[in-house]
């Protein structure tokens, strides 16, 4: 029997130790930066690895990460469980319903970007020389892992994106998450599938029928009866008033180990049980947003830096870099992706513009990339070049997106925001005193000042918007919206809250400024401007407090005169 000895613990804790430092230290300044943290985080791990801390002071370096057996697999087990809740995360973070609510233009994207990137990729790696390849003879399994890391998209560097450019609340950016959203359902089912088939020691037909018949089982029931069994535990979690949010933390948890015990059970990875599970726990509509920051903070602040930097500990970088194989997985990857979305958005009504958009979220392959890449290197199915391309595919990808699509969305002609507000519809103090009785007061003042004779005309639509994605973010500012097509030019009613309305924030904030944006039907572009400029302003401080002093509605059309100057436009269509 093996027992730890106080010196495994000592150096595992000073591991623990430098890594999370660094990784969080260098990863909060990337943020600041706009780039994703990751790439500090894996950065940490190649400086401290053998790639320069083991290659110019191999001393420390050994003192540090000593070649222990048991010291590595101490490490290691951290490393896979912080992948294994990094997965249930990300899994919290896809907005099923929603995804299957947008099915239409979200599935054409989705498949389309699933479907053609996949193709070119394994067409490509089929081609390339045999000293890439660990083994010769494993050529269309190489090329199937490949095509499968080149194809996936990281939704969570795309959502970060459309986050920081305010078009996260839009229709637009509820289309690519949706289609993000099934891109990463397909493209993790399609990997596990294939990691399973050639993990098997010898090619058993009836073995391989059993694992895609039992794997497609139990997605859908888990999709089906299962978030609703989930839905269902969390509420009476809620109500029989436990302690919160430790309980229902726990509760998720379980339920990852749980599927991601079932899918190792039955011979595809564990990685996509926790990534079911995280889908199902995240339907939950019991589940509070405080609960779901908690889950992400906890992941984020501890788990995910230590895996990163752990991925640059197996690597040397500087040995194993291949110029033509790092722009062979960037550029073909990006590539395929790009055209992939494109394709599907031309099946969609989306503005020239807006294709654009919705093609660039879908090109970076992020975090998740570098997850399917490290699991083909983990299983030998892909050599240490190989792998480094991967990564460094995955970073440029991520670090590109946001520039790209900054200059995408500035491509469009000036207008002034102020042409849609309207004087009269102003509320300096809503009546209401939840979300759906406010949207409903500002509804009827849309009403009259439209001469729509029904109000409900507005209110319902919008109501159904509100309840497919919530429309509040931080600051106590909320945009629900709808396109109408009553409506002949966009229209903005706002309605104050002084004591605030619950509407399930990201930050737990009450809302007091609520923009009601209502466009017609055959504009898909004018929204999301808007909504950038609107949230662009009301994210001061200054302006918030001017309107929340406001004595009435005349103060406060005074200061949206001041605060949407001609500087802050919308840009339509070039």
């Amino acid at each position: 029997m093996h027992f730890l000895s106080e010196q495994n613990i000592y150096i595992f804790l000073v591991q623990i130790f430098v890594l999370l430092a660094l990784a969080r230290g260098l990863g909060e300044l990337f943020r600041k930066w706009k780039q994703p943290a990751f790439t500090a985080e894996i950065l940490v791990g190649i400086i401290l690895g053998p790639t320069i801390l083991g290659r110019f002071l191999p001393g420390l370096y050994n003192a540090i990460f000593p070649d222990n057996i048991i010291q590595q697999n101490m490490l290691e087990t951290i490393a896979w469980l912080g992948l294994l809740f990094f997965l249930l995360n990300i899994g919290l973070e896809v907005d099923f319903s929603s995804a299957w609510r947008q099915r239409g233009d979200a599935l054409k994207i989705a498949l389309t970007d699933i479907i053609v990137p996949i193709s070119i990729s394994f067409a490509a790696c089929m081609f390339l020389p045999e000293h890439y390849l660990i083994d010769p003879n494993q050529r269309i399994a190489f090329a199937l892992f490949m095509a499968t890391a080149m194809t996936i998209s990281a939704m969570p560097i795309a959502a970060r994106a459309l986050h920081d450019l305010k078009l996260s609340k839009t229709d637009l950016g509820f289309l690519i998450v949706s289609a993000l959203s099934v891109n990463d359902i397909i493209g993790w089912l399609v990997f596990t599938l294939v990691l399973g088939f050639f993990t098997q020691t010898s090619l058993d037909i009836p073995r391989i029928l059993v694992i895609m018949a039992s794997t497609f089982a139990f997605t859908v029931v888990c999709l089906t009866v299962g978030r609703n069994l989930i839905d269902w535990v969390i509420s009476k979690i809620e109500k029989m008033q436990l302690p919160q949010p430790a309980t229902t933390l726990t509760f998720v948890s379980l339920l990852g180990l749980l599927c991601g015990a079932i899918t190792q059970k039955i011979g595809i990875h564990a990685l996509f049980g926790f990534f079911i599970a995280g889908i199902m726990a995240g339907e939950a509509k019991a589940l509070s947003e405080r609960t779901r920051q908690v889950i992400s903070q906890m992941v984020y602040a501890i788990f995910i830096p230590l895996f990163f930097a752990g991925i640059g500990l197996k690597i040397d970088v500087l040995r194993n870099f291949d110029i033509f194989l790092v722009l062979f997985v960037s550029i073909i990857s990006m590539f395929g992706k790009f055209l992939g979305a494109w394709i599907g958005v031309k099946f969609t009504k989306l503005s020239r513009a807006n294709r654009l958009t919705v093609a660039i979220c879908h090109v970076p392959g992020g975090s998740m990339e570098i997850v399917v890449g490290l699991l083909a290197y983990e299983y030998d199915l892909i050599s240490e070049p190989v792998f480094v391309a991967i990564v460094f595919g995955a970073i440029a990808s991520s670090v590109l997106l946001g520039p790209i699509l900054s200059f995408s969305n500035k491509r469009r002609k000036a207008r002034s925001i102020l042409e849609f507000f309207m004087r009269r519809g102003i509320e300096a103090e809503l009546e209401a005193n939840s979300r759906d009785d406010a949207i409903r007061e500002l509804s009827r003042i849309a009403a009259e000042q439209e001469e729509i004779p029904d109000p409900s005309g507005i209110s319902n639509p919008v109501l159904k918007r509100e309840n497919a994605m919530g429309t509040a973010i931080e600051e106590g500012i909320a945009l629900p919206h709808a396109r109408l097509s009553l409506l002949k030019r966009p229209i903005i009613i706002f309605g104050r809250s002084s004591s605030g309305i619950e509407w399930n924030s990201p930050d737990g904030k009450p809302t007091k400024y609520i923009f009601l944006v209502l466009t017609p039907s055959d504009d898909d572009d004018i929204q999301l401007q808007i909504f950038s400029i609107i949230a662009k302003v009301m994210s001061i401080p200054e302006n918030r407090d001017r309107i929340i002093k406001a004595d009435d509605s005349i103060e406060i059309w005074t200061a949206f005169q001041n605060m949407f100057t001609s500087s802050q436009i919308i840009r339509k269509n070039m």
